[in-house]
This record gives structure tokens, sequence and C-alpha cells, in this order.
């Protein structure tokens, strides 16, 4: 077999069995074993098991990204779908070591429902100034009020683009199904765009603050990889672009 082959043979392999990630080896092997016990039971709960535990592995896939590589790209941080696009807010209160305080950040919210892959990663090049973590409610995470509400893990990051540094901020919210945001990240931890920085468990929504004057490259209902579509680029002087459904 020559190698452009057996190359195609493993981005099968890759495309039907993808990576699964740490966090979810516990629910599979769990979900797997109450399969067995059902099973025994009646062969239609075992058969419904199955799916369950399908579903699980399928879940916490965790595929490898082309992510791309130029300063000042600001790349998704979250598969899902754009759900708000918010002008002029502030960052979440908890990040209390920012310089800037002012409602001068533009807030880019992505929704993953359960069939979304759920690893995280950074949206930037640029190192961690604060992490923090907020406890609060379960809301429908589609909900503009989750971005307050809702139980979330905050990063604020510092990022280079040329001369000039930027802060920005990715915080991932729990939603009604979700019961737990896994978060890897250190504070003063340097990192590069498109590294896997955690993930939330079934469900959820990731948002992303954008500086003053940058406007997102995405519209509202536009559907993002994780890891490889462009959200905005620092030195875009775009204004905010419209989508329609084609």
């Amino acid at each position: 077999m020559n190698a452009d082959f057996i190359d195609s043979l493993k981005k099968i392999r890759d495309t039907l069995i993808p990576p699964i990630h740490p966090a979810g080896w516990p629910f599979i092997v769990g979900f797997a074993f109450a399969t067995i016990l059902m099973s025994l039971i009646w062969c239609g709960l075992g058969l419904f098991g199955l799916f369950v535990t399908i579903w699980c592995f399928y879940f916490f896939r965790d595929p490898a990204r082309v992510t791309p590589q130029r300063d000042g790209l600001v790349i998704a941080p979250a598969c899902g779908t754009i759900s708000h696009i918010t002008p002029n807010v502030p960052l979440p209160k908890e990040l209390d070591k920012a310089k800037n305080k002012k409602n001068d950040y533009t807030r880019v919210s992505t929704f993953l429902n359960v069939f979304n892959v759920h690893v995280n990663r950074f949206p930037i090049t640029g190192k961690v100034i604060q992490k923090t973590y907020q406890p609060g409610a379960f809301v429908n995470a589609a909900f503009d009020k989750a971005s307050e509400e809702n139980e979330r893990a905050s990063l604020l990051f510092e990022v280079k683009d040329g001369k000039k540094t930027h802060e920005m901020a990715v915080v991932q919210i729990a939603g009604w199904v979700a019961r737990r945001i896994l978060n890897d990240a250190k504070e003063k931890q340097a990192f590069k765009s498109g590294e896997r920085f955690g993930i939330i468990r079934f469900g959820s929504r990731v948002d992303v603050y954008l500086p003053k004057g940058v406007s997102p490259l995405v519209a509202v209902g536009q559907s993002m990889i994780e890891g490889e579509t462009v959200m905005a680029d620092l030195s875009s002087k775009e204004t905010l672009r419209k989508g329609n459904v084609l």
C-alpha cells in the first residue's frame, strides 16, 4: 500500500473514531457498564443503553483542528452557533484585574448544543492575567442573561498585535443541562492560538469579549468550528457583519 492510501485510511479512521477527551472516559465507561446491566434485565434497555453510550462517546470527541496562524486573528474557542453579538458591554465583574473597566467590549456568544464538540481552545496567542470561577444558576445558555446569571469560568488575558497590547476575555458558561466546567488554564500561563484549555460537559455557551474598535467577522446564526473559524481580526476595520440564510 502506498503512503497516500494509508493516509486516506487514517483520515477515515479519525473521522469515524475521533480522539476522546480524557474527561469523557469515566462517563463512557460508566454508561457502557450500565448498558451491560440493563441488557441483562431486558434487551430493549440494553439497546437504549448502547445508544446512550455511543452518544456519550460522540459527545466527548476531540478532533484535531487546523488553526490559522497570523498575528491579530481571533479564532473561535468553541464549536456551535453564534447566538448573540452584544456591543458596548463591560467584562464580567469578577475579572477585577482588568485595566479597562469601561463598556468598551463586544461580546460574541457561541451556543453549544449536545451534538457539538465541547472542547474549548484559546482564541488567540497571549498570556493569562486572571482566572476566576463564579457559581450561579443553570438557566438555558441560549438566553442572553446567562452571561451574568449562570455558573461560569472566566479567563482574562493579554494579547499583542504589533505594537499594541489588548485585553480580552473568554468565559465558559454552564447551561441548564451542563453541570461541570473544566478549565485547565493557569494564571501567568503563556498560550498559543488553538491550544486546548478546557471542556464543558453537556450543553453550554462560550463568550468572547473583543476589545474596543474590533468588530466580529461572523454573524448571528453562523456555525463555528473551534480552533478553525476566524471570529475576528484585531487589525481589521470592518463594521459588524450581517448574514443571510440561503
